[in-house]
């Protein structure tokens, strides 16, 4: 079967694109790779997102620096499905593509829901961490205590989508969602109805879109284990970045999710929160530069060889007050398929 992800990253981006596997249990996780060297950097999307696609602009301005890994989680893009989705799954299998496929000590960059669970693998797996580099993260309190219809407005995303897809109809809906990150990335006609064809690809099975409603229904259900590992683990003395959006839903909703991106930045000896001004959600398709910066901010900071002692959660992370955490609006991120 060709390649077509592998295959539009080829065409897209000015140096040789590597497909890489990891056998997990006789399954495979995928992901595309790119440059050399260590601390390699990987890359964990946001929610039902394939991250295989996600960071191609971000990985064209970064490769010179270090060898960059963008995988595709269990049952998303060219990831083989899992038989059982559970939070200990995407924590294991990130640990594991950083563990054989970064061969040492990462820097992890997440998305949204990729960046919760960099944030969970970084405390269960300290030793493999170099840095951090954490876009818009999602925070399961902050998301537990949204109003109840942006919950059902998730869900009935992902029903929709699995309803296209039984009608024939989802891949226009991909291409029409992903058309303007596609157009920024390339003035090629060609090459753009290569990149559509490719994201197409990623949804073109029903495991890949039940993918959608899998891992929202995940992280609904996920509040209280997620805040378990919070509570019980200790974070890696890193350096880290921690990157906020300022659009997409109300002032006071963005205003509160930016707190908890303070805070957490506040938690960590060694980290600085930037807020990106007129940036929605989708920092990887809008403002794929201001993460470059922040990873090579991240690697300029790396001493080769050495990690520092780990720190403990801080008690205002250590919450159990509701504090609602958003999703960006359907107009705001176009395809809320990576909205967490």
């Amino acid at each position: 079967m060709t390649d077509l992800v592998l295959q539009a990253l080829s065409e897209l981006l000015p140096f040789e694109v590597r497909r890489g596997e990891l056998d997990r249990g006789g399954r495979a996780l995928r992901w595309v790779e790119a440059g050399y060297g260590h601390p390699a950097v990987v890359f964990e999307a946001g929610l039902g997102e394939p991250g295989s696609l996600a960071f191609a602009a971000v990985m064209r301005a970064t490769a010179a620096r270090t060898r960059l890994i963008a995988y595709d989680r269990a049952g998303l893009g060219t990831s083989d499905p899992v038989s059982k989705l559970t939070l200990d799954v995407q924590i294991d299998d990130l640990a594991a593509v950083a563990a054989q496929a970064g061969e040492g000590p990462c820097v992890l960059a997440g998305h949204s829901w990729g960046g919760l669970l960099v944030l969970l693998t970084a405390a269960r797996h300290p030793e493999l961490i170099a840095g951090l580099v954490l876009i818009d993260p999602a925070d399961e309190i902050y998301w537990a205590g949204l109003p109840q219809e942006i919950h059902r407005e998730s869900t009935d995303q992902a029903a929709l989508f699995l309803r296209l897809h039984a009608e024939g109809m989802l891949h226009e809906t991909i291409r029409s969602s992903f058309l303007p990150y596609v157009e920024s990335l390339t003035d090629s006609d060609r090459l753009r109805e290569q990149l559509l064809q490719a994201y197409v690809s990623c949804y073109a099975k029903l495991s890949q879109v039940a993918m959608l409603q899998g891992e929202t229904s995940l992280f609904m259900e996920s509040v209280s284990l997620i805040s378990q590992i919070r509570e019980a683990a200790p974070l890696p003395d890193v350096p880290a970045v921690v990157l906020s959006a300022t659009t997409g839903t109300t002032p006071q909703i963005r205003a509160k999710w930016t707190e908890v991106h303070a805070d957490l930045a506040a938690s960590l000896p060694r980290a600085t929160h930037t807020v990106l001004a007129d940036t929605h959600h989708a920092i990887n398709e809008v403002r794929p530069s201001a993460i470059a910066d922040a990873i090579v901010q991240v690697l300029a900071e790396l001493k080769p060889g050495r990690l520092r002692r780990a720190v403990r959660w801080p008690p205002h992370l250590r919450r159990c007050a509701a504090r609602p955490v958003p999703m960006s609006s359907a107009a705001d991120r176009r395809l809320s398929v990576s909205g967490l």
